[in-house]
Order: structure tokens, then sequence, then C-alpha cells
């Protein structure tokens, strides 16, 4: 549903979403329940009637941004009805309720019914203004779809437990219909989303709710958010024989120290995951590889960090999140002993970083001169951008409409850790 289809009279709302993709997809679901009360969906820098902003509190700088952008949205409109929903809420409510034009705290247990505690909290009383009211759809070209949250498996440094529970997933057929709704909508990619997607357990698990996607739904692109090592299994990757499985698998690895992943609490070894990654190349032509890596867990000393850069040199990621280790309160990392400096911790993600843009910069420049399908997004200013099915990001100069649709492109430069395509 668009915008301009909701019925007028309950005012406007203006979300925002900081955090993972699973967050995104939360967001995504609220507008559409929003829209369907009868709410009008604005841009979150444009006055409302309700603003709310879904949080994230994976480090403390999210911790932060969450703060800052509640405090922004009440300076910009001091009578909106700010709302903050999320991780963080679930970890600090009464820290998040104390910041200044906070009105209502939900936490991700109540997340699914924020649409009626917001009815209830306003008793349902019209807008007094319009506000600037989107013009086109809120949502994205391509559609997050949540199959599963939770995790019960914890690492040492991670608080995701904590705010989202154990792990729960969606029934299959519940799956589907969503998709379908979403690919009658016009939607040409969807993405399977989650805390641990692997983990998925419905009716034989992911392997067999993926099989049942691609059979029973017409979706041009599926593609999976983030998978474990152990989920890559031989039966899995041979899914990927289907052309609309997009070959690109984000692996998160965190270190590439064993002693490190060992303190982390991580389930494997670099051996693992290396063994992993191999079976993924072989079975999946053209993959992108992507992973997350931290820099400065307590004890981690030089040599350990030297191990953990040497190997993710090794891999030639086609990308790397890389970010410093965070505390977390109510995690065992939490109280170990041998904390990183910032200084350090700081350097040591400087270098990482130069690394993965130079892995970045070796993989791309391999599909040079290659045709490619690119589903274009959007444009500024005549410049339009897209995504790969390999999740490499294109952008391309044309007055073409394009948007929402997928375009053999011939990928002719790389420029300044971007793809330039041109059409054929």
């Amino acid at each position: 549903m668009t915008v301009e289809e909701g019925r007028s009279g309950l005012g406007t709302v203006a979300l925002q979403t900081l955090g993972c993709k699973l967050n995104q997809a939360e967001t995504e679901s609220l507008a559409r329940k929003f829209l369907d009360a009868g709410y009008r969906i604005v841009a979150p820098d444009h006055a409302a009637d309700i603003y709310l902003l879904n949080t994230c509190t994976v480090t403390h700088i999210a911790d932060r941004k969450c703060r800052n952008l509640l405090r922004l949205a009440h300076r910009r409109n001091p009578e909106a009805l700010i709302v903050a929903t999320g991780c963080y809420v679930e970890r600090a409510a009464v820290e998040v309720g104390g910041i200044e034009g906070v009105v209502m705290v939900v936490g991700n247990r109540d997340k699914e019914r924020l649409v009626e505690i917001v009815q209830a909290k306003t008793n349902g009383h019209e807008s007094c203004g319009s506000g600037d009211i989107l013009k086109s759809s809120p949502f994205r070209t391509r559609a997050l779809v949540k199959i599963q949250e939770g995790c019960s498996q914890p690492c040492s440094f991670c608080v995701v437990p904590h705010v989202r529970g154990r792990e729960r997933s969606r029934p299959q057929d519940d799956v589907i219909a969503e998709i379908k709704a979403r690919v009658a909508e016009g939607y040409k990619e969807v993405i399977l989303t989650g805390t641990r997607i692997g983990r998925y357990d419905h009716d034989g698990g992911l392997q067999r709710l993926v099989e049942r996607i691609l059979r029973e739904s017409e979706v041009q692109r599926l593609r999976l958010s983030s998978l474990e090592p152990c989920d890559l299994t031989p039966e899995l990757l041979n899914l990927w024989r289907d052309s609309r499985l997009c070959p690109h698998i984000h692996l998160p690895l965190q270190s590439g120290s064993d002693s490190v992943l060992q303190r982390m609490g991580r389930a494997y070894a670099t051996a693992d995951y290396e063994r992993a990654a191999a079976l993924a190349r072989e079975a999946i032509p053209n993959i992108s590889l992507t992973s997350d890596i931290m820099v400065g867990f307590p004890g981690e000393g030089a040599e350990e960090f030297g191990e953990s850069y040497r190997f993710c040199e090794s891999m030639g990621f086609a990308a790397m999140h890389v970010f410093p280790y965070s505390e977390r309160p109510g995690t065992k990392a939490a109280v170990m002993a041998d904390k990183v400096g910032d200084n350090e911790k700081k350097r040591r993600c400087q270098l990482m970083i130069e690394l993965a843009h130079r892995n970045s910069r070796n993989f791309r420049e391999r599909f040079v001169g290659q045709s490619m399908n690119v589903l274009w997004e959007g444009n500024k200013d005549g410049i339009w951008f897209g995504l790969t099915e390999n999740y490499m990001r294109v952008f391309l100069l044309s007055h073409e409409l394009l948007s929402n649709s997928i375009v053999p492109t011939k990928m002719v430069a790389q420029h300044d850790g971007i793809l330039l395509g041109e059409l054929i």
C-alpha cells in the first residue's frame, strides 16, 4: 500500500530505524500497519504527529545515536508524540524514558502491538495538520521479511540475546504468504532476515523454507541476510543452482584469531570458517562473501590482531564491516581483563578498514567489462544507483526510468569504491 492509499484523519507518523536488517524489516512492517490503520507516513525530518524510533543497542555508539535522534526529534517538533521501541529500550527502558521529549517506550516483546498501543495513548485523536506527505511508497524496492528472531547461543560480547530473547521462528506458511504479498506489490527482491536465520526451525528448517519460497512464489530475487559457517551444508548450497537465489552470503567472522574466537564464544575455529567459505565459493559462481570483523576484543594482543589481519587478507572478502569492541552491560566479555585502549582500537580499526577497501577493490575489478543484472533502486540528480545480484553497488548516468527494474548492465569501470555501469 502506498501512502496516499491510507485513510486520512488519524495523523502523520515518521518512522526511523537504527541497526540491523531485522530492525529494518520490523519498521517496514510497522509502517504498513500504521497505513492500514489510517495514518499517513512522512519523512523523519519533517513535522509529524507521531515520531517513532526503532532503536539499536549493539554498541555504545548505537546507544548514543539513538539518544541524539530522539532529542533531535523533540527539538524539531516539541508537540509530537515521541515513541522509542527496539533493543535499546529492551535493555535500558528507564534510561530511554528519561530522555527529554520521549513519551512512550515499547520493548521488543510489544513491538507488533505498537499501533494499537499508540492508538490507545492518543484515543484516536485526529491530526491537527497534514505535514509533508511522502508522494511515493515509504518502503524499499527490496522487501525485508523476518523469518526468525532471538538467539539461544549467546557470544560473550553480544547483548542481542538479552534484548531479543530465545530463538523463535515464524511458520513457513506465514512467511510465504508475506513474500507473495510483497511480490504482488511489485517488489523484485526479498531478503530473508532474522537474528540467526540459519537457526530457523519450522518444518525442515531454512533449507525447506527456501525450497518452498522458490517453488511457490514468483519472486525474481531471493537473498539470505546472514549465515554462520555451520549453516553452509552441501544440501543448502545446492539451492543456489536456482539463479533467483542471489550469489551473496554474509558470513560473520568477528576475528581471524582462534584464541580470540574461543574467548568470544564463537562456535567455530578459523579452519572451520575457511572450509565453509571454500564450499560456498565452489558451489556458487561469482559469489560475494562479506563479513563482520571486530577489533580490540579484551585480551587481543598484537600477535592475535596480526593473526586476524592476515586471515582476513587471505579470505579476500568482497566487503568487511569493521568495528571496535564495545563493552555491553551484562555480557561475559564486560568483566574480562586486559581491555584494549581506545587509541589502539582506533589504530587497528583503521588498518582493517584499509584492508577492507583493498579487498573490495580487488573483488570489484574482476567484474569490470562483464554484464550483470542490476536492480535499480532510485536516482539522485540523474544518477541511478542499484545492486547486482552479488551485492555490488553500481551507479549509472541515464535519463531512462529505471526504478525497481532489473536491467542487464555492463560494468565499465570502478572509481572511489563504486562500480560505474552503462545500459546494454
